[in-house]
């Protein structure tokens, strides 16, 4: 039975029948999530997106996204999900689960198959989805965390990925080429030449023989043998190699349009490069998901990452170099920069005494000219 078999048994509530309207909408298809190049990166941005962390002034909420947003999934999984699905189908959806005083009590990312919007007899919206396995059902828009890429011509949609198409045909392509170059150089191509009559029926037997024998992947050697019965004369076939560079390429399209590059999803990225990326792609998506939360719960939430994780050393000691005697960052704070664990006592701030609160420095300088007036 699915995990949400009980989600999905939901119905309007009463008073709540959903009028028909001519308003649907297929948003997705699976044909880029099964390139590897596109799924490579999808992935890339889902392990990174997955680090974003929930800060809330309603601490039950923050706790639930971070740790456990259902018995099912760890934030990690949560956030993953669902950013696999808002770079993949350009539409995100989580249903936000209350219990019976309103509050939200689990969160569950939802991939439907197509949805369509209704209005209902009350004048809310509702989301009718289509589950692959064919379920239908229908939910309150208003419990519905809804991210959208691409938002412009569908009223409430993301649209679909229909320029990558042609782009994917290109990589499917390629790679069908690869897999034909591969068979032909390892495959024999010649004339079988028969040194007296045979018949057409024996002659397509002794073919059809010669070629189970020698015209296969295990014939590894490369070497047929024959008798005086026929000569086999081969014929030179070269096999066309694909340049890396037209792979490379293609895949490099295929990253632009998710806004990645290979540095990102190979790993060997820099603190630059990780910037621009988190600035680009993942920032956005965590900016889209904090005020959907609000909309949809009434709380503040933000959902940032530790992004100086990924600095260098020297850019680490540098900002502790600048940011510490300022009282800027706490003693743990800065411990754990330089990943180390927190240290008892460890949340004060130290400040230089080279450095006075602005609010004191009128005072300050006031004494200073006081002093030199009685010199």
């Amino acid at each position: 039975m699915s995990i949400f078999d009980r989600l999905l048994k939901r119905k309007p509530a009463q008073g709540q029948t959903v009028i028909e309207i001519d308003n649907g909408f297929t948003a997705f298809s699976g044909t880029a999530y099964g390139n590897a190049a596109f799924r490579a990166a999808v992935d890339a941005i889902g392990r990174h997106t997955a680090k974003l962390q929930a800060h809330s002034g309603d601490t039950r909420l923050e706790t639930l996204l971070n740790e456990a947003p259902n018995a099912y999934m760890t934030g990690f999984d949560l956030m993953y999900k669902t950013a696999a699905a808002y770079f993949t189908h350009n539409n995100a959806f989580m249903l936000l689960a209350r219990d019976d005083g309103g509050r939200v009590a689990a969160v569950y990312p939802i991939c439907p198959q197509s949805v369509e919007f209704k209005p209902g007899t009350d004048g809310a919206v509702y989301m009718e989805c289509l589950f692959p396995d064919g379920k239908q059902v229908t939910f309150p828009y208003a419990d519905i965390i809804h991210l959208r890429r691409h938002f412009l011509t569908n009223d409430l949609l993301g649209d679909n990925n229909a320029p990558l198409y042609p782009l994917l045909d290109t990589a499917q392509t390629l790679t069908q080429g690869i897999a034909a170059s591969v068979k032909n150089g390892t495959s024999i191509r010649g004339v079988l030449k028969f040194t007296s009559l045979v018949n057409p029926a024996q002659v397509k037997t002794e073919k059809e023989q010669f070629v189970s024998d020698y015209f296969n992947p295990s014939n590894s050697g490369g070497i047929a043998a024959t008798d005086q019965r026929f000569d086999f004369v081969p014929t030179n076939v070269t096999p066309y190699t694909i340049p890396q560079e037209q792979v490379e390429a293609v895949n490099s399209q295929i990253y632009d349009y998710l806004g990645v590059n290979g540095k990102i999803i190979s790993g060997s990225y820099d603190e630059n490069a990780f910037t621009a990326f988190y600035e680009s792609v993942v920032e956005p998506f965590a900016m889209q998901l904090s005020q959907e939360f609000k909309l949809k719960c009434g709380a503040e939430i933000l959902f940032t990452a530790e992004r100086m994780e990924f600095s260098s050393a020297a850019t680490k000691i540098k900002l502790l170099h600048e940011a510490a005697p300022l009282g800027v960052l706490t003693i743990n704070e800065a411990r754990k920069l330089l990943a180390l664990p927190p240290v008892e006592d460890g949340d004060r701030r130290l400040q230089s005494l080279n450095y006075v609160s602005a609010d004191k420095a009128d005072t300050y300088q006031l004494e200073e000219s006081e002093v030199n007036t009685d010199e």
